[in-house]
């Protein structure tokens, strides 16, 4: 069913790409933005420029638009940095989203999907780690979104709000031609910094702790297709339109890859070795971490296309090689 949606933090890496995702399946998106770290290019439909703590501009925005669901996506999201500066992770990822649940309340648009994180877990108590884990985050930045989803549960049970909670584990890759991708001022994520340590444009890229006990000594993590991540909004916005309450979800593979498997597998597909220095471990870097889906998967009949490291890294690969922004 069609339907009109306003993407909040759609000019960013994962907004951007599940509100180009939601256009091609029907849906009409406008977009809403303060540019921070997003990029106008990146965005569908109407773009709305603004910050998501300032009240009056949302509230003319969503008063206008006539939606029928929100995705949210604003938010900071550099772990290191909210450890510096936690403040400005609870004024933005808290408070901004408090601000946008009383617009959203006030503009009578009560479907929400918000882009949560595996971080609300903190270190792991048990593997696969499923909706059910402990959530005690390690940083201000995952705490910011435990926070959040607190909020979201007592709007869900007390104000009546339709809610789904998508939990990402390590999201990558881009568009399959390569037109909407990864582009960061500070990055941060494996796989873009690996690829432009291959393509030499950053010195080589540091392997930070070879002693864990893994199967080669490197950590572990679940690499999710950032399309297999927007056909899970576009599921979760649709099952908001049918009716349903909303809950927090997982989305993940299961599929657990070392470091060293990243690197194999940009090696496999580009060609291009990645050069490397060993380095310490970094504090609060767990061993491993990956997902127990399937929530996600009998709730929204979510099933990942794109499972495969190579698959996920020559995405990666096409967007690295002629970036649009």
């Amino acid at each position: 069913m069609a339907s009109r949606i306003l993407v909040v933090g759609g000019a960013g890496y994962i907004g951007s790409i599940c509100a180009w995702a939601m256009a091609q399946a029907g849906h009409h998106v406008e977009t809403y933005d303060d540019l921070s770290t997003g990029h106008r290019a990146a965005a569908t439909g109407t773009l709305h420029v603004g910050d998501i703590r300032d009240r009056g501009r949302l509230s003319a925005v969503l008063g206008a638009g006539r939606f029928d669901a929100v995705m949210h996506f604003a938010a900071k999201s550099l772990v290191g940095e909210s450890v510096s500066h936690p403040l400005r992770y609870y004024d933005v990822n808290t408070g901004g989203t408090a601000t946008l649940l009383q617009c959203m309340q006030d503009a009578g648009v009560r479907r929400l999907v918000f882009s949560s994180t595996c971080a609300i877990y903190g270190d792991p108590v048990y593997l696969p780690l499923d909706e059910d884990h402990p959530r005690k985050p390690v940083s201000p930045y995952g705490d910011s979104k435990r926070m959040v989803e607190e909020l979201l549960d007592a709007c869900r049970e007390r104000e009546g709000m339709q809610i789904m909670a998508l939990r990402y584990f390590n999201a990558a890759g881009a568009t399959l031609d390569g037109a909407l991708g990864e582009s960061h001022a500070t990055e941060t994520h494996l796989i873009p910094l690996a690829l432009a340590a291959a393509m030499g444009q950053r010195p080589p890229l540091k392997l930070f702790g070879t002693d864990y006990e893994t199967r080669d000594g490197t950590c572990v993590r679940d690499y999710v297709h950032v399309l297999d991540l927007a056909e899970a909004h576009r599921l979760a916005v649709e099952r908001l339109l049918q009716g349903h309450a909303g809950m927090g979800l997982n989305l993940g593979t299961g599929i657990g890859t070392t470091v060293r498997e990243v690197l194999a597998a940009i090696h496999r597909v580009t060609g291009m070795a990645v050069p490397h220095d060993l380095a310490d471990r970094r504090p609060g870097d767990p061993p491993a971490l990956f997902a127990q889906a399937n929530r996600a998967r009998s709730v929204l009949g979510w099933q990942p296309q794109h499972e495969d490291i190579d698959a996920i890294v020559a995405t990666a690969a096409t967007w690295a090689r002629a970036p649009r922004y």
